[in-house]
C-alpha cells in the first residue's frame, strides 16, 4: 500500500511528469522477473509492478472519494497491466485503474446507476450533461438574482404598490434572493478551490482551504441553504393560500394576518432543519455531508416540500377552474378565452412551485433521458427567480403604469431644468401646466386603483387578463 502527497498528485500532468517523478524507482529491479512498466492514469501515478501482483495506492483527496481507501490495478502474468479482468488486454499497455473502493457509498451507486454498462462515448455525453448543467445553473442563478433585487427595489421604493399582494411577493423574492446568494456562493467557493488549491480529475482537492473543506463552516452553509430553500416552499404555499382565498372563499377576502404568514414561512421550516442537522450529525459520516441528497434523512426535509406542492397543486387546479369558468361567462370569443386560460395557467406555475416537481423526480438512466431531465430542470429552477419576477414585476399592468407615470415626470421636468435664462419665464409656464396635468391623472389613476382586500387583484396576478398592457 503506497500512500502520496497530495500536492505530489497536483504536480503530475502527463506520463512524462509521472515517470520524472519516480526517479530511479522507474526502472524495475533487476531480479529475474517481469515487470509492467510504470503509468500514468490521468490521476495516479503508477510505478512498475511485478506480474502477478496487484499494486495499491491511496485514493485521490477529491470531491465523493474516501482518500484512506485505496485504488488498484493487476500487472499480468505477461508483464502487461490488466483491463477490467485478468487476462484483459483492450486497454493497452496503461491498463486499468480499479476506483471501486474509493467511492463514498452515495456515490458509488450514483456511478453505478448513471455510469455503469455505458460506453466510453456515452459516459462522456453524460459529463458533458453534467458541466453544461453548472454553467446553465450559473446564468440562471445570476439572472434570477439580479431580478429578484430590482424586483425589491420597485415594491419598496413606491408606495403605490406597497399592498397585501406585493408584501407577500417581496417576501418570496427575499427568500428566493438569499437561496440563490447560499447556492451562488458554494458554486464559486468550489471554483475557488480550484484555481487556489489545485485539482485533480476535475475536482477540486480536500486541502485547498475553503469554505467546502472546513467541515463546521460548510456544514452550517448547507444547513442555511436548506432552510431558506424550505422557507421559499413556504412563501410559495402562502402566495397560493392567498390568492386562492381571495378568489374561491370571500370570508377570508380581507387583511391577511401577516403574524401568521411570517411564523408559518420563517418559522415552520426551523424544526425540520434542526431535525435534519441533529440526524446528519449523528449519522452521517461523509466530510461536509457530501451527496447528502441521496441519503434518506434528506426526506425530513423533502416531505414537508412535498407536502407544500400537494396542497398548492390543489389551489392551482382550483384557481384554473374558477378562472375557466369567469373566462367562459364573459363575452369574449372562445379563442380568446383559451389563450387567456393559458395564461394564466403558465404565469401561476413558477409562483406555486410547480415547476419543482420535475426536479424531485428520479432521473433516468438513459444517456439522453438524463441528459433532458438536467437542463430541464435545471433551467426551471435557476431560472425560477427570473421567471416570477417577470411575470410579477416588470409585466405587471400596475408596476408597469407606475414606472411609466414615474418615467414621464422625469421627462417634464428635463425642459424646465436644461431651459436657459433668456426662455425662463416660458419654460416656468411650461413646467406649470405639465404638473398640472401630471397631478390631475395623478388622482385620476389613484382613484382607478382597486383595493387589495377584495377579488379585483385575482386576475390581475394571473397574467392580468382584463388589461392588455400585461403580457406573458
Amino acid at each position: 500500500m503506497v500512500e502520496h502527497d497530495y500536492k505530489q498528485l497536483l504536480d503530475i500532468k502527463d506520463e512524462e511528469q509521472c515517470i520524472s517523478s519516480l526517479g530511479d524507482a522507474v526502472s524495475p529491479p533487476d531480479d529475474g522477473y517481469v515487470y509492467c512498466n510504470a503509468t500514468f492514469d490521468s490521476v495516479l501515478c503508477w510505478a512498475p509492478t511485478r506480474a502477478g501482483e496487484m499494486a495499491s495506492l491511496n485514493c485521490p483527496p477529491i470531491y465523493s472519494l474516501d482518500a484512506t481507501k485505496h485504488a488498484t490495478r493487476r500487472c499480468g502474468d505477461n508483464g502487461m497491466w490488466d483491463g477490467r479482468y485478468p487476462g484483459d488486454t483492450s486497454m493497452g499497455p496503461q491498463g486499468w485503474t480499479n476506483f471501486d473502493k474509493c467511492f463514498i457509498p452515495q456515490a458509488k451507486i450514483l456511478v453505478e446507476r448513471y455510469f455503469g454498462n455505458k460506453t466510453e462515448e456515452e459516459v462522456e455525453a453524460m459529463r458533458s450533461t453534467l458541466r453544461g448543467t453548472r454553467t446553465l445553473d450559473m446564468v440562471g442563478l445570476v439572472l434570477s438574482l439580479l431580478a429578484v433585487i430590482i424586483s425589491l427595489l420597485i415594491f419598496s421604493y413606491f408606495r403605490s404598490l406597497r399592498c397585501h399582494r406585493t408584501r407577500i411577493h417581496r417576501n418570496l423574492f427575499v427568500s428566493i434572493g438569499i437561496q440563490v446568494i447560499l447556492r451562488l456562493a458554494y458554486y464559486i467557493d468550489q471554483q475557488v478551490a480550484r484555481t487556489s488549491g489545485g485539482e485533480i480529475a476535475g475536482s477540486a482537492v480536500r486541502s485547498s482551504g475553503i469554505i467546502f473543506h472546513a467541515p463546521i463552516v460548510c456544514e452550517i452553509h448547507l444547513a442555511l441553504l436548506e432552510y431558506s430553500h424550505t422557507v421559499m416552499f413556504m412563501w410559495m404555499f402562502i402566495e397560493g393560500f392567498y390568492l386562492h382565498n381571495v378568489i374561491a372563499v370571500s370570508v377570508f377576502s380581507g387583511k391577511p394576518n401577516y403574524k401568521l404568514y411570517y411564523a408559518v414561512a420563517w418559522g415552520v421550516p426551523l424544526p425540520f432543519v434542526a431535525a435534519w442537522v441533529y440526524a446528519m450529525s449523528t449519522s452521517y459520516n461523509q466530510s461536509c455531508w457530501e451527496l447528502y441528497y441521496y441519503d434518506l434523512n434528506i426526506w425530513i426535509l423533502e416531505a414537508p416540500r412535498i407536502a407544500v406542492l400537494a396542497i398548492n397543486l390543489f389551489f392551482y387546479c382550483n384557481i384554473i377552474r374558477i378562472l375557466i369558468s369567469k373566462l367562459r361567462s364573459s363575452y369574449s370569443n372562445e379563442e380568446q378565452q383559451v389563450r387567456k386560460a393559458m395564461k394564466a395557467a403558465i404565469i401561476l406555475l413558477p409562483l406555486l412551485g410547480m415547476t419543482n416537481f420535475l426536479v424531485m423526480m428520479e432521473p433516468p438512466t438513459s444517456t439522453e433521458g438524463f441528459g433532458a431531465w438536467s437542463y430541464i430542470s435545471h433551467f426551471l429552477v435557476s431560472f425560477q427567480g427570473f421567471f416570477i419576477s417577470v411575470a410579477y414585476c416588470f409585466l405587471n399592468g400596475e408596476v408597469r403604469l407606475t414606472l411609466s407615470k414615474r418615467w414621464e415626470r422625469h421627462c417634464q421636468h428635463l425642459p424646465a431644468h436644461a431651459s436657459s435664462k433668456r426662455r425662463l419665464s416660458r419654460s416656468l409656464s411650461i413646467f406649470t401646466s405639465f404638473t398640472e396635468v401630471s397631478h390631475g391623472s395623478s388622482q385620476q389613476n389613484k382613484s382607478r386603483t382597486p383595493s387589495t382586500g377584495n377579488g379585483v387583484p385575482l386576475l390581475r396576478d394571473l397574467a392580468t387578463i382584463s388589461e392588455s398592457h400585461t403580457r406573458i
